[in-house]
């Protein structure tokens, strides 16, 4: 022993380093559209959801000793992927410019009135209050379920089905008005 530490083969930490590679890769192939499609939903820009999902990985790289359970490694990612989004806010101001939103799902096979509804949909999502808009991305991007989705965001589950709630039926109503005004014009 040298200065009260045990000797660590080479062999060892080169096994322990590449079980690590795996896992994470592994991590990264299996999440890693989920991690976007939601970071993309947050802040509906390409490259800003590109550069948070990539420091999502890179602090989940730096942190996956801490990861015990793999099940819960999507709920990880989001956390730190929330999280680095609130430091993007911290770091600096923004100027705010005018610019076309980039859609994020595969239109390839959607007919043009599909795509203008899918797109009709994203704005009225976009148009919900963020304590609204953030449980349904979860639940409906993310896939979370409601206890999961009140961990994510420390809150009562009774609050995020009230929320989750709200927003659909706001969603529903803005269809309903939408419907009403084809109607009245068609």
């Amino acid at each position: 022993m040298v200065f009260g530490r045990k000797k660590v083969g080479r062999s060892t930490v080169n096994s322990d380093m590449e079980e690590k590679q795996k896992r994470y890769e592994a991590l990264v192939q299996a999440l890693h559209k989920d991690i976007y499609r939601y970071a993309y939903w947050l802040v509906r820009n390409k490259q800003v959801a590109e550069d948070i999902v990539q420091e999502t990985f890179l602090r989940a790289w730096r942190s996956l000793d801490s990861l015990k359970d793999e099940s819960s490694a999507k709920a990880w990612l989001i956390t730190i992927l929330r999280r680095e989004n609130a430091r993007r806010f911290e770091r600096k101001q923004f100027d705010l410019v005018d610019i076309e939103d980039h859609n994020v799902a595969d239109t390839t096979s959607m007919t043009t009135e599909q795509t203008i509804e899918q797109q009709w949909l994203y704005k009225q999502i976009d148009k919900l209050e963020n304590e609204y808009k953030e449980p349904l991305l979860l639940q409906v991007v993310g896939g979370f379920s409601g206890d999961e989705i009140a961990d994510l965001l420390s809150l009562n589950k009774n609050t995020v089905m009230t929320r989750l709630f709200r927003a659909r039926n706001q969603l529903r109503e803005a269809l309903e008005n939408e419907s009403q005004r084809g109607a009245q014009h068609g």
